[in-house]
């Protein structure tokens, strides 16, 4: 642990998508991993938006981007981002080959209009 609440660097991710989009057969925009138990959610602007509902069902406040290249990490409970933070056992992101959106074959051809804005 690192002494931050809600956070535990020492837990690998559940997965390299949203395990809830690939329990149900559906899809994502961008993807945001559990600073504290490593699920794997889709962010807000995806359709099912898991990753938030992952925070409301487990009281979990903190993600971390899982996106290349993104280290930046959200406070659900404070409403806050942070630039930066701990490194979290890795894999940090999803694998840079899977597309975004994703997974492939799953993507509807008219994806961009059932995004939230």
């Amino acid at each position: 642990m690192t002494g931050i609440e809600g956070l535990d660097p020492s837990v690998p991710p559940t997965g390299t998508g949203c395990a809830d989009c690939d329990a149900a057969g559906g899809w994502w925009f961008h993807l945001r991993r559990c600073a504290q138990c490593g699920h794997i959610g889709c962010c807000d602007s995806s359709p099912a938006q898991h990753a938030t509902a992952h925070w409301k069902s487990s009281g979990h406040p903190l993600v971390q981007s899982f996106e290349p290249g993104e280290d930046w990490f959200w406070d659900y409970d404070g409403a806050e981002l942070y630039a930066s933070g701990p490194d979290l056992t890795p894999p940090v992101a999803h694998p840079a080959d899977q597309p975004v959106p994703g997974p492939a074959g799953r993507v509807p051809e008219d994806w961009t209009r059932m995004l939230h804005r």
